[in-house]
């Protein structure tokens, strides 16, 4: 956004100003903004002010909802982030154990099928908090299917907590890169570039095949690994793009997980999170370090 631009004010001691005086005729009154121009000019600035606060409070997961609103959000098919908020809300309450939040159970059961990927993401950490309902492990364990990378590792995260490690491969799949396939054949005509911090959502790419534009989306948060095309490319449909990096949160996520189910096979996986590298937090290496010695500990136990 440019930076906003205010009138220069003229300088007392101006040419123009000893202009006036030695001429001896008066300076000219300075024009007056009459009385509707300064109300709307008020109320411009005041929409300026208002708008951006109105979008960030109806857009803000943590605005309080009220029991009745927490029903009509989780019902509100027109507004997905409606129901993503409920859901955030309905986490809350289940992390301090609120025993009202059981009559929205069956809403929590019902979202694992949402169409919408956002929404089914949510769910699965939210069902996640309550390892005393048999109706959310049943949930969880089908999500393990579901379309969505993002989707089936958060339910993989969720089910540990149950004490179930069905979700294990999924787990250990998001330690490695997201790969971004040409979902169409077309012409590149835009990418973004390696090393490029990036949210779940990002453009990565665009192809153009005719008329049509498909824009190819990061489904992580990360960094953009690999690029294997360049601008004017002509790729096939199915071929690789690009790949992204997992970001620190949800390799720290996954490793902790590790550290209750994983197995010696997953080493390799773990391993790449141990070494001395900027992109690493340091967080991540000791816990890559913790997860590999509990891995030991469990398989030295099981024999």
């Amino acid at each position: 956004m440019a930076a906003s631009q205010y009138p220069s004010v003229l300088p007392i001691h101006s040419s123009a100003g000893v202009a006036s005086e030695s001429s001896g005729q008066p300076a000219p009154a300075g024009h007056r903004m009459s009385t509707r121009n300064r109300l709307l000019f008020f109320a411009t600035a005041w929409l300026i002010v208002l708008m951006p606060f109105l979008f960030w409070w109806s857009t803000w997961f943590g605005r309080h909802l009220s029991d009745k609103q927490l029903s009509e959000f989780l019902n509100d098919q027109k507004h997905p982030r409606h129901i993503q908020h409920a859901l955030v809300q309905l986490g809350e309450r289940l992390t301090v154990h609120d025993a009202s939040a059981a009559r929205w159970y069956p809403d929590l059961e019902r979202l694992a099928s949402y169409p919408v990927e956002e929404v089914r993401n949510t769910d699965a950490w939210v069902m996640g908090q309550d390892t005393a309902q048999p109706g959310f492990h049943d949930a969880l364990r089908k999500m393990l299917d579901d379309p969505s990378a993002m989707v089936r590792g958060n339910a993989a995260l969720s089910l540990v907590r149950f004490g179930d490690a069905a979700g294990r491969l999924q787990i250990v799949a998001l330690l490695q890169p997201a790969k971004i396939v040409a979902t169409v054949a077309g012409r590149v005509i835009d990418t973004d570039n390696v090393g490029t911090a990036i949210h779940q959502g990002g453009l990565i790419a665009k192809l153009q095949n005719g008329r049509q534009i498909t824009e190819l989306r990061s489904p992580i948060n990360g960094r953009i690994r690999t690029l294997s095309v360049a601008k004017g490319a002509d790729v096939t449909a199915g071929s690789e793009l690009a790949s992204v990096d997992p970001g620190a949160e949800q390799v720290w996520e996954a490793l902790r997980a590790l550290y209750l189910v994983g197995q010696p096979e997953d080493l390799p996986a773990i391993r790449i999170y141990q070494r001395d590298l900027p992109e690493i937090p340091d967080r991540v290496k000791q816990q890559a370090v913790l997860t590999e010695q509990a891995i030991w500990d469990r398989a030295a136990r099981q024999r």
